[in-house]
């Protein structure tokens, strides 16, 4: 009797969840956010939360060191709080802080280097599903679908390839595409092989046989 009333109680609990669940409202779908690289054929890096930077002022070693990327995108150096890394690339910073330090440096030459790119959201390549090591990729100049499948292992043995597919924004709303990656990567069909750009997601499913 009592593993009855337990299965029972069991049995209840799930109804009710699913009964709230059914009356909950759905969110909105997510914002798009469209790459900020303009001109992929002189495309430059760009500078995301997680990046570790190291900003050298020249002959002035106490204002240099280095600085991790906040999640808001923000840096605070010796001399200058809050500047706004994200989305510059490494050049556009330090003429941004030489503009900053030249109140209290006389004629600051400042360089900016990257160690450890990971880059903004809307410049990462993010491949999900049925890939052998999902994850975000830092977009490379002139990469494509063969080098992005290279960096996450290739596919599982349930993925089913021909059927992926590659969302990217397009005049600020996402477009989806065909992706034949069993075609590429099994039979070697070099056609299908097509260019990647920053933000792209490539989502490939599980096959059903």
């Amino acid at each position: 009797m009592k593993f009855l009333l337990s299965r029972l109680g069991v049995i209840f609990s799930a109804l009710l969840i699913g009964a709230c669940s059914s009356a909950l409202p759905d969110l909105p779908m997510a914002t798009v956010h469209p790459s900020l690289t303009k001109n992929i054929s002189d495309y430059s890096y760009l500078i995301g939360p997680g990046d570790t930077l190291n900003v050298f002022v020249w002959g002035n070693s106490e204002v240099s060191g280095s600085y991790k990327v906040r999640p808001d995108g923000m840096i605070t150096t010796s001399l200058v709080e809050d500047i706004h890394a994200s989305g510059k690339t490494p050049t556009q910073l330090a003429r941004e802080i030489e503009s900053k330090l030249a109140n209290y440096v006389r004629q600051p030459i400042v360089s900016v280097i990257v160690d450890g790119f990971v880059g903004p959201f809307s410049e990462q390549v993010r491949v999900i599903g049925e890939a052998a090591q999902p994850k975000a990729i830092s977009y490379t100049k002139n990469m494509t679908l063969l080098d992005a499948m290279i960096q996450v292992g290739g596919l599982t043995e349930y993925a089913n390839g021909n059927h992926a597919s590659l969302i990217r924004v397009v005049n600020g709303k996402q477009v989806q595409y065909g992706l034949k990656i069993d075609d590429l990567l099994e039979d070697g069909n070099i056609k299908a092989n097509v260019d990647l750009l920053p933000g792209d997601i490539i989502i490939i499913p599980e096959s059903w046989f």
